[in-house]
């Protein structure tokens, strides 16, 4: 399945440059819900579920994706107000994980199950939506500094870079970070459609040099 990652101009490029991809911390995203979509009023359950998160949290994190490249919205939060860059990459259909989105949140049965888990894992609230996420999750065992990485790989193929339409970045600076992976990525500036709220591609050369 192609999925896209946004990402702001200098550690896209830096990304790019190194064949890698920043692992999230399940602890630290942005999302306070994150592995609480749950109904959590009792105070042992809200232990008991905080704890499974940690222990989660110190041997997993995960990547994110998008369906698509062309919300404006996401351009605007992730890859800089759109000076930054999207990232379109292969990956087996069987490694990601759809989240689903819901207006409410759930009882956990009292003897969670691994489909229940696997729910917990893959839910958001759906005020989140607008993102269309999947999530490809990782071990964690390849860190530099305080933070772990997933490497390009076979599982993990750069095909596509898009170029934010207010991004300064040149096709020289592009095609240099990409060096040998030039002739295997299609590249493209984006721009807002005339017709639709979307991003779409940017066909006249003069806009990109």
């Amino acid at each position: 399945m192609r999925v896209y990652h946004f990402i702001d101009k200098e550690f896209g490029l830096k990304n790019i440059r190194n064949r890698r991809l920043k692992v999230s911390d399940i602890m630290t995203v942005n999302d306070p819900f994150e592995f609480f979509s749950v109904i959590t009023a009792d105070i042992i359950d809200r232990s008991a579920l905080t704890k499974t998160k940690e222990q989660l949290a110190s041997k997993f994190g995960f990547l994110c994706f998008s369906e698509s490249w062309k919300s404006p919205v996401q351009w605007a939060h992730y890859a800089e107000r759109h000076t930054g860059l999207c990232l379109g990459f292969d990956i087996p259909d069987g490694l990601l994980h759809k989240i689903d989105y819901v207006g409410e949140r759930f009882h956990l049965p009292q003897i969670p199950k691994e489909d229940d888990m696997k729910r917990l894992l893959e839910t958001k609230y759906s005020h989140w939506s607008y993102e269309q996420e999947h999530r490809l999750w990782d071990e964690l065992k390849n860190k530099e500094g305080a933070h772990y990485f997933r490497y390009f790989d076979k599982d993990l193929l750069l095909k596509q870079v898009i170029v934010g339409h207010k991004s300064d970045i040149t096709r020289d600076e592009l095609n240099t970070a990409l060096g040998s992976l030039t002739s295997e990525c299609e590249t493209f500036k984006a721009r807002p459609a005339y017709n639709t709220f979307d991003m779409v591609k940017q066909k006249d050369d003069r806009f990109w040099k």
